[in-house]
This record gives C-alpha cells, sequence and structure tokens, in this order.
C-alpha cells in the first residue's frame, strides 16, 4: 500500500512539494552561512531536499528516482536558492517557523518513505530504515558537502532522528496489524512532528555512551 492511495495524488503532492521546500531553504541557509556561491547555494538546496527521496527511489529501484521525472520536484528547491539568495537575513529572522515546517516535513517524508518501501517489496524493518533515510538523508548529505559532522551524530543537537523513527516504526506496526488508514497514516505523521516539536522546545537529546569517564577534549 502506498500513500498515495491513502490521499489523493494532488494532495501528496503538494505536501511533498511543501516539505521539499523547507529542506531545500535549510539547506540553501547552511551554504549562505558556509559563504557559498549562489552555484553552491543551489546545490546545497537540491542535495538536502531531495538526497533521502534520490537515495531511497535506488534502493528499492524506483528509478529514474521521482526527483528526476517530476519537475516540480526538481525545480522547487531551486526556487527555495532564489529566494535565501536575495532574502536570507528575511528568512534567518524566521528560522523558528522554518524549524516547525522542517519538523512537519521530517514526519511526512518518514511516513511516505516507509510506505513507498513497503510497497516496493521490502520487509517491514527495512521499510523503516528507509522511511528514516527518506526523511534525514538529505540534511545528512547538506552537512557532509559543508564540512560538518551531520547533526544527526552530534549529541549536543536536539533528538532529530528519533522522531522520524518513530513516525517510520509507527507505519510498519499499523501495516502488520492491517490497519493503515488515512487517519493512522495522519497520526503517524503527528506523532512525529509533535515529538519533534517538544525536543526542540525542551532540547531532549540522546544519551551518550554509559558510564563516560574520557579526558579527551571533545569536539
Amino acid at each position: 500500500m502506498q500513500l498515495q492511495q491513502l490521499f489523493s495524488p494532488s494532495v501528496q503532492h503538494t505536501l511533498d512539494v511543501i516539505g521539499i521546500f523547507v529542506f531545500a531553504i535549510s539547506g540553501a541557509l547552511l551554504a549562505v552561512r558556509k559563504n557559498f556561491d549562489v552555484f553552491g547555494i543551489g546545490v546545497m538546496a537540491e542535495v538536502t531536499a531531495l538526497g533521502g527521496g534520490i537515495f531511497r527511489d535506488v534502493i528499492i529501484g524506483a528509478v529514474p528516482p521521482a526527483a528526476f521525472t517530476d519537475l516540480g520536484y526538481f525545480i522547487t528547491p531551486l526556487i527555495a536558492a532564489l529566494v535565501v539568495f536575495f532574502l536570507h537575513p528575511h528568512v534567518e529572522r524566521i528560522q523558528s517557523a522554518v524549524l516547525v515546517f522542517d519538523a512537519a516535513g521530517l514526519g511526512l517524508f518518514a511516513v511516505s518513505g516507509t510506505t513507498k518501501a513497503y510497497s516496493y517489496g521490502l520487509n517491514l524493518t527495512a521499510s523503516a530504515a528507509l522511511g528514516l533515510a527518506t526523511a534525514v538523508g538529505g540534511g545528512v548529505l547538506r552537512d557532509v558537502l559543508a564540512n560538518e559532522v551531520p547533526s544527526l551524530l552530534r549529541w549536543d543537537r536536539d533528538l532529530y532522528a528519533v522522531p522520524a523513527i518513530v513516525g517510520a516504526t509507527t507505519v510498519v506496526l499499523c501495516i502488520h496489524y492491517d490497519a493503515l488508514t488515512p487517519l493512522t497514516s495522519g497520526l503517524a505523521v503527528v506523532t512525529a512532528f509533535v515529538l519533534r516539536l517538544l525536543a526542540m522546545r525542551y532540547h531532549w537529546r540522546a544519551p551518550r555512551a554509559w558510564n563516560r569517564r574520557s579526558t579527551v577534549r571533545e569536539e
């Protein structure tokens, strides 16, 4: 069962484009902070927005990936890059709002990535893993290109992968119990979204190694 079968194609496409746009904004903003030129800003926007979905599609054999068959998916990050190129001081000022939409995109892509992977024959565990990759893969590529330790791996950043894992796990549990509906899919998105917002609000972070006593200076 695919998410496209749960919601109308137009609704699903609109949600995808919104998620892509917000992810692209985050990539373009990092490029500006790194003093990249206009080409670098565009590349960072594209990679951040589409990297996770392309990785998923290549793994499951859905080729060419949707990013290359739907012009809207490819153009949307470029529009976001232009917005940031000309208006980045204003975008920085509404960073909190961007993070809220980013959290919504995280939940949406975790759910849609999981259902698409399952519809291509993967088992539940692999489907959840690809749902996670869809949600966070672009951000990892963004940080690597910017020569930074991916936020996903840093202990001093608020939980990001965990909300996506929860959303993907909720989907596979619904599939297992034959309860995947528009309502339960929406609840999975909302669960990941709310968990990410709570993590940002209360600065929830994953634990480090148990009984850590290293004297090495932290990076």
